[in-house]
């Protein structure tokens, strides 16, 4: 259906059951020139990221550099400019801290913000609301500021600690928060690039914002090696004998942190784990925006990338997903796209779950 109403123009779908992959799919082209799309060709995951950076804030909770309800000032002193003292870790994590309008944000899309400019942007981000009365996703600003929070208690670059604190432990060998040029130019058309298919033919969008680690939505590798962040959530911190987490700190992640308040960024109720999207169906009857489909868990968790991708595990049913498309369809064809897709998912394994 996808192909057919020209919102992308190829797929990727990885899927663990019960700690074992059972499919690595992908159909399809990854870019110009008719280059066909492969399950290892490196795909943007854009806010599939932020569960990523927010499994290594969990580590550094969990190591005692980092305290969820301290203030973000303590760390990044010069993010208390106007009124924004009291905002802290959790508020961050929660989208409740009130600091999501950033002028320019869709640059990010668009050959990227350079990292210290964003970050100054952040601290200079007005507040909008008192932090934790009201909730609103912040797409940029909330977890740059987690990169830069990172880097100060650690010491390493974000792009760095994650490669070596979940990629490399997690066998993602192929998966980068950013892409320098002479990385890029070795992959060469294993990447693949991202469209715009609002419009048809869906036009290539220049993605040059790769060079540059925006721990919010840079990340870029295969969604069969994002999968086994989800699965590693799943099996409580551990896969293949490697722990990023402790099973207390994955239990803290994906609880809900948020609870009933409707999001004023996408319009709806949803509940948010300290970095999760935690499944909401239970306000509508129907999957929220970037749900896991029609038949997950109640406490199914997890992220969806910008208006192509999601990723996300759920315990009950023994499974982690991550489907990804490089067409950029607006939000509702992406969630007509996605929700069919994973509720047909859940019920052909229906079987065997």
């Amino acid at each position: 259906m996808g192909f057919e109403r020209g919102w992308h123009v190829g797929v990727q779908l990885a899927v663990w059951r019960n700690g074992a992959p059972v499919v690595d799919y992908a159909d399809g082209i990854a870019r110009p020139g008719g280059v066909a799309m492969r399950t290892d060709t490196l795909m943007p995951w854009f806010s599939g990221t932020k569960l990523v950076t927010s499994v290594a804030i969990a580590q550094l909770i969990e190591r005692g550099h980092l305290v969820l309800d301290a203030p973000v000032a303590t760390v990044v002193p010069e993010f208390a400019a106007h009124g924004k003292d009291a905002i802290t870790l959790r508020h961050v994590l929660t989208h409740t801290g009130g600091f999501r309008k950033l002028a320019g944000s869709a640059e990010l899309f668009a050959g990227g913000i350079e990292p210290t400019a964003l970050l100054q942007r952040t601290c200079d981000a007005p507040l909008e609301w008192e932090p934790g009365t009201r909730a609103g996703y912040h797409p940029v600003t909330g977890f740059h500021l987690l990169g830069e929070m990172i880097r100060r208690v650690d010491g390493r670059a974000p792009q760095d600690y994650l490669a070596e604190e979940i990629f490399e432990p997690l066998g993602m060998a192929d998966s980068w928060l950013a892409l320098s040029n002479e990385r890029a130019a070795a992959y060469g058309d294993r990447i693949g690039v991202m469209h715009d298919s609002t419009v048809t033919p869906p036009r290539p969008l220049d993605q040059r914002g790769h060079a540059w680690a925006l721990p919010s939505s840079s990340g870029i590798g295969p969604f069969n090696e994002l999968v086994r962040v989800a699965e590693a959530l799943r099996q409580h911190g551990e896969l293949d004998g490697e722990r990023i987490l402790s099973p207390d700190s994955v239990a803290q992640l994906t609880a809900r942190h948020r609870v009933g308040i409707k999001d004023e960024t996408f319009g709806a109720v949803i509940d948010w784990g300290l970095g999760a999207m935690v499944n909401s169906i239970q306000y509508t009857g129907k999957p929220a925006p970037y749900g896991y489909g029609q038949h997950a868990s109640a406490d199914a968790f997890g992220h969806g990338g910008m208006q192509s991708s999601i990723v996300f595990a759920d315990r009950e049913a023994g499974l982690s997903v991550a489907f990804g498309c490089n067409g950029m369809a607006g939000e509702p064809n992406n969630h007509r796209r996605t929700q069919p897709v994973l509720t047909a998912l859940y019920e052909d394994l229906a079987g065997s779950l």
